[in-house]
């Protein structure tokens, strides 16, 4: 009788295991396998337990039911593919299901067992030759996947290491279970005491996966474990009053409402502990956490290594989010450091079914995570203040040099325009060019080097395009510069860039030649959160590859007539508002850059 009755709780509770997989699918990988792994062992169970409920007449439904063995194993081997990240391809699986489903109708086709009466179980079934066939394929299936899972767990890091073993371990203390039936099987003269340990096996299964992806689980587990201590202490009471002097149910109750009451918290700590290991923060984790962090350079690498550690350390995996980052999962407990008004500060989320010994240790990490985004960001800003001062050293020697060369080439360039005064006009008109290019070569060189102060207003950027693409033939612009564009910023350094800007596609456009499009500029602009970006295309020969990398540093030129200079005075305008410069890739046209714009939203 009592293997009956843990056979029918093995079986409610397999099934409301499925449900709540069934529930928490978008947490666990493969869980909508695993669920239907569990129906199948439901299966099982009543296949098993049909003769014992109804008689020995229900034999062939009982034999159908269990004819479904080789089936539910290959969900098994599927599950445990697509929860270990294993690459097998759709083939193997597919192979997998083609045994489990050809094996399942060979045994549904032929009877594969016929019932005999145990002593200890009942009715159970003896497989005929069409059984061991079907048992031979469970067999394959269930060793395929072991074998998965232990290949993964050699390679796998924490946490999913510790998931991979829980299922592993699972699957040993089910074959425990499964001896039970063995030893009904061959008559041997002892009660099949491993099958009592049966419904401890979708537990396992599940709590082990469920653990590290789900925080309730853990606190339902906490729940169950302190109440099976205290009913086995209660039960303990209860088996030790007889040997009192006196015979009293009431000393006897009180007796255990007292252990009990005394008890609760020891074993609540116990529980807690057993459950959620390294709830108690020393001076020296502390340390180690400080030392762990240090490495980080920013705020990306800094999430990820403090992810891992608190992970690692509460057994449960955790996001960590530094400066506002977006959350990938927000089905994992959270941990989120944001920059505050005088500093930085962490809060938690997602920590409700959380007992307070692990919300201890991740507020105390937390902390630890404040401390370590400060130093990034004051690492940050003297590595931002290092290079503007070096920029502005360069600059400086720059523009000292170039007031230099202004300086000294200018009479002689006026002593050559004057040399060649009575030569012919196509001479006179090719120096009078080379002059001018050196003259604007030193006029953007004095422009780039000299010191900027910003005098931003608020400026309507589609109307400053509409006037700067004025002086440019053939250039459409599009529906996004149709109504106003408002920002803050210097309009004259805007104009210069717009300036710039149009005459690259100018330049660049002239070279196509007979091109259907030839001479063709498209200006358009887009809104974005926190942003405004502005596009320059056009269908010029685009930029070769080997300026890419360099374009907007100075004298890296498309053009053989530019000064190289024109997009590194773009870049620093575009800089110095905040914004920036980029080459970008917008069909059809063959070369666009984007000015981005910060704005109030």
């Amino acid at each position: 009788m009592l293997i009956h009755l843990t056979l029918a709780f093995a079986l409610f509770e397999t099934l409301a295991l499925a449900g709540v997989l069934l529930a928490w699918a978008d947490r666990v990988a493969g869980a909508r396998l695993l669920a239907a792994f569990l129906a199948g062992i439901a299966v099982w169970i009543v296949g098993n337990e049909l003769p014992n409920w109804f008689g020995p007449h229900m034999e062939r439904a009982s034999m159908a039911l269990l004819a479904t063995a080789p089936f539910t194993s290959a969900f098994f081997f599927h599950f445990v593919v697509v929860f270990c990240g294993v690459r097998l391809g759709r083939r193997t699986i597919a192979a997998g299901y083609v045994l489990g489903v050809v094996s399942t109708l060979a045994s549904e086709c032929l009877l594969p067992a016929y019932l005999v009466h145990n002593r200890y179980i009942g009715w159970i079934a003896l497989p005929y030759a069409a059984g061991w066939i079907a048992s031979t394929a469970w067999v394959v299936l269930g060793g395929a996947g072991i074998a998965v899972l232990l290949t993964s767990m050699l390679r796998a890091q924490r946490p999913a290491f510790s998931q991979i073993a829980a299922v592993a371990a699972s699957c040993l203390w089910g074959f425990v279970c499964l001896t039970g039936y063995g030893m009904a099987v061959l008559d041997l003269p002892c009660y099949p005491f491993p099958l009592l340990g049966l419904p401890l096996y979708p537990v396992i299964l599940v709590y082990g996966i469920l653990r590290y992806g789900v925080f309730v689980a853990n606190a339902w587990a906490r729940r169950a474990l302190v109440w099976t201590l205290l009913l086995a202490l209660g039960a303990a009471i209860v088996a030790l009053t007889p040997l009192l002097p006196f015979e009293s149910r009431w000393v006897g109750g009180l007796a255990v409402a007292a252990s009990c009451l005394a008890l609760n918290g020891p074993i609540r700590g116990f529980a807690e502990r057993l459950v959620y290991p390294g709830g108690t923060v020393s001076a020296g984790d502390l340390q180690a956490w400080r030392v762990a962090l240090q490495s980080a350079e920013t705020a990306d690498v800094l999430a990820q290594q403090a992810s891992a550690v608190l992970s690692r350390r509460i057994g449960t995996r955790v996001a960590v989010t530094i400066g506002g980052q977006p959350t990938v999962d927000t089905a994992v407990p959270r941990l989120s450091t944001t920059r505050g008004p005088e500093a930085w500060t962490t809060e938690l989320a997602g920590w409700d079914a959380a007992p307070p010994g692990p919300r201890h240790v991740a507020e105390l990490f937390g902390s630890v995570v404040a401390e370590a985004a400060a130093r990034v960001e004051q690492t940050q800003q003297i590595a931002a203040r290092e290079r503007e001062r070096q920029l502005q050293a360069r600059l400086a020697e720059l523009g000292s040099l170039a007031a230099t060369v202004a300086h000294d080439i200018r009479n002689p360039l006026n002593i050559i325009a004057m040399a060649v005064a009575g030569t012919p006009p196509d001479t006179r008109r090719e120096v009078a060019d080379q002059v001018a290019r050196i003259a604007n070569l030193t006029k953007d060189l004095l422009d780039y080097a000299k010191p900027w102060k910003l005098a931003p207003t608020p400026l309507d950027l589609a109307a400053q395009v509409r006037r700067a693409a004025m002086r440019l033939p053939d250039v459409s612009l599009g529906d996004g510069l149709a109504g106003e564009l408002p920002i803050e910023a210097d309009a004259r350094r805007v104009e210069q860039a717009l300036t710039n800007l149009f005459e690259n596609a100018r330049v660049a456009v002239a070279d196509v030649g007979d091109d259907a499009r030839a001479g063709h500029v498209h200006v358009d602009a887009e809104s974005v959160p926190g942003a405004l970006l502005l596009h320059v295309c056009d269908n010029g020969p685009g930029v070769p590859d080997e300026i890419r990398a360099r374009l907007f540093e100075p004298f890296a030129s498309r053009s053989p007539g530019g000064t190289g200079l024109g997009l590194a005075i773009v870049a620093r305008i575009m800089a110095a508002h905040g914004g920036s410069v980029a080459l970008t890739e917008r069909a059809p046209w063959r070369t666009c850059f984007t000015l981005t714009f910060p704005t109030a939203s």
